[in-house]
């Protein structure tokens, strides 16, 4: 199964914590908690990892509101299966706080091993239960810098057939898509991505912009990194504008970073007006607590920082003009990398996940 990637800048992530973060914490314990009534009873024989035993457990989970939250939560979902064997194994605080994430709708990450046949599964699960999907792109050439999620497509050709392939798979059903977390910023970035591949990887994006919004149900954002990463917004204008942004619906901020809420929306309203006042969403997932800071934030702050927190639930309902929605784009308890005792980026880490669910209860 394809791994999704973890957040890494080249550099540590010390933006300003915004002065609401507890209460929002404290509001997301309460919303989550309603939530996590959604989730049913389960049973199974498995081997008690959440993982790949003999026999899976099966954990049933409602859906949020379409009014709230129109996307998909998935009933086999990591957090999921996890919660069904804590509750197996007679841990009921582990799987209260596992169901925190069980109940929410995440992304989906699309993988390079038949990406038609994952987007359709995903889409159709979907549609089956009157949601739309969430789906994440990445899978650009020359992706993250050579860092923990190195790799990509191997060249244009392979990325035009992958990206083909996952529109296939979307067919007419109700899609949001989340193009390329971090290819553009990289592109910004000082000594990341070759000049070289600039405009190859421009190009790749406007295609794959252009492709998504052809599809009658389809909903695109342009990654534009996080606040803290690329400074200047003006600098992110001219590169979104060539890969694509005029077709898009807007742009996303924060995946699978820790900047807070308030930060991200100060910058998306920066950022907005220079880009035809596009609307955005923000990557909430775990930035309850927004990002590492002080004494203990090193050069890989991004990577697995302990103390960190679920931030606000999904939903769409945010509160804040052409704030399109807060959504969950990194997978909560998935690794960032092979850092501060993780498992390799996208796999799945049951303690990190209780870590960030417990915290934003505090």
């Amino acid at each position: 199964m394809y791994a999704s990637h973890g957040r890494r800048p080249p550099r540590a992530t010390r933006a300003r914590r915004g002065v609401s973060t507890r209460r929002r914490a404290r509001a997301l314990a309460a919303a989550l908690a309603g939530a996590a009534l959604l989730l049913a009873g389960c049973s199974s024989s498995g081997d008690g990892s959440g993982g790949s035993g003999s026999s899976k457990p099966s954990p049933t989970v409602g859906q949020r509101p379409r009014s709230e939250a129109p996307y998909w939560v998935d009933p086999e979902g990591n957090a999921a299966r996890q919660a069904a064997a804590y509750e197996r194994d007679g841990k009921s605080a582990e799987a209260a706080r596992m169901k925190k994430i069980a109940a929410q709708p995440v992304a989906e990450w699309i993988g390079t091993e038949e990406p038609r046949r994952q987007t359709e599964r995903v889409t159709k699960a979907a549609a089956e239960a009157d949601r739309g999907a969430l789906l994440v792109l990445y899978n650009v050439p020359h992706r993250d810098c050579g860092q923990y999620s190195k790799g990509g497509a191997k060249d244009a050709a392979a990325y035009r057939q992958w990206l083909d392939a996952v529109v296939a798979g979307i067919g007419d059903r109700a899609a949001t898509v989340i193009v390329e977390p971090d290819a553009l910023a990289h592109v910004v970035a000082e000594g990341c991505t070759p000049p070289e591949f600039h405009d190859e990887r421009y190009r790749l994006l406007a295609e794959a912009v252009t492709k998504l919004k052809r599809l009658p149900g389809t909903t695109v954002y342009l990654d534009a990194g996080n606040p803290d990463w690329i400074r200047d917004a003006g600098a992110l204008v001219e590169p979104l504008n060539r890969a694509g942004i005029a077709e898009a619906d807007g742009f996303s901020l924060n995946v699978s970073n820790y900047q807070t809420t308030a930060s991200n929306i100060a910058y998306g309203r920066q950022l907005s007006p220079k880009i035809g006042n596009k609307p955005f969403v923000i990557d909430t997932s775990r930035n309850g607590n927004g990002p590492l800071e002080g004494a203990h934030a090193d050069e890989e702050a991004w990577c697995n920082p302990p103390g960190r927190a679920l931030g606000e639930a999904p939903t769409v309902k945010t509160g804040h003009e052409r704030v399109d929605a807060y959504l969950w784009i990194k997978r909560p308890g998935e690794s960032d990398g092979e850092c501060k005792g993780g498992p390799a980026a996208g796999r799945w880490w049951p303690a990190y996940a209780l870590q960030l669910a417990r915290n934003a209860e505090d």
